[in-house]
């Protein structure tokens, strides 16, 4: 079972950094479809191609090949062991020397990690995956969903409080200005937006993370649209060269919320690679 474990979350790892889904590549071909603009169009086919060609070869989709990030799930009726964890991790290593992932990892005490003056760790797998995010499941299955983060999305993402005055349209306003300045100022676009709305910067971000889990490029949320199509009108183009498609899909989650007059919500404008996910049943 041990060698399962490990096998699998190292091809898994793999997968997630190296291909696109199903559901993306139909958007990217939809997109490529409806743009008017002939530079964005280009930029739209020649992601693909790269999409596909890194599929094929197995290789990283971009340079920046991220920072692993665990969403467990877990059926009623199974369970996690510390092993399982364990196991979990040195897949995880395993899938960062395969892939291989860039060497990220900085070496050294809390200050010398601060200012990286410890240097590099030479070894890929010296990029450590962040906490696994737990959550239960209706199925009967562990199930893990690995996800790499780069850096880009990372710096240009938001998680603030929003004033929502009694009023869904005062949050949404707020997401799509926060969106508009910080992927006209990513540049590896178009972004797929992930958004989470919950009570504390912790559960927004974890709400964030899980809707990259569970969106779809396929099936959108009425506010998912909105969001989408008012960012999209402010003609920032894929990598900012113009045209209408700057965003190709957003995926919100709202958390449980509470009697308040703010909502914090955490938004990645994730890169024209992200999310970047496989997923597999241990």
């Amino acid at each position: 079972m041990k060698n399962d474990i490990v096998s699998l979350v190292r091809d898994t790892l793999v997968e997630a950094g190296s291909t696109f889904r199903v559901d993306k590549k139909c958007a990217y071909k939809r997109a490529i479809e409806h743009e008017s603009d002939e530079k964005a169009k280009w930029v739209l086919q020649t992601v693909l191609d790269n999409a596909e060609a890194a599929e094929e070869c197995r290789s990283p989709l971009c340079d920046d090949t991220g920072i692993p990030h665990l969403v467990l799930e877990v059926g009623p009726d199974r369970a996690v062991t510390g092993q399982m964890l364990k196991d979990i991790k040195e897949g995880v290593k395993q899938g960062l020397r395969m892939l291989p992932g860039r060497p990220m990892g900085i070496m050294g005490d809390d200050s010398h990690r601060l200012d990286q003056s410890g240097g590099l760790n030479s070894d890929s797998a010296g990029v450590e995956a962040a906490p696994i995010l737990l959550r239960q499941c209706g199925e009967n299955v562990v199930r893990l969903h690995v996800l790499m983060f780069g850096g880009g999305p990372a710096i240009r993402g938001k998680t603030y409080r929003v004033f929502h005055k009694h009023s869904t349209q005062v949050v949404l306003d707020e997401i799509v200005n926060w969106a508009v300045e910080s992927v006209s100022q990513l540049g590896c676009s178009p972004c797929t937006l992930a958004i989470g709305i919950g009570r504390s910067h912790y559960e927004a971000a974890a709400m964030m993370l899980q809707a990259q889990v569970d969106g779809k490029y396929n099936v959108q949320s009425d506010m998912e649209k909105e969001i989408t199509e008012r960012v999209n009108e402010a003609n920032i183009g894929p990598l900012g060269l113009g045209g209408k498609t700057s965003v190709i899909a957003s995926f919100l989650k709202v958390g449980p919320q509470r009697a308040s007059g703010v909502r914090i919500v955490c938004l990645r404008p994730c890169c024209c690679f992200e999310p970047r996910i496989a997923s597999v049943d241990l």
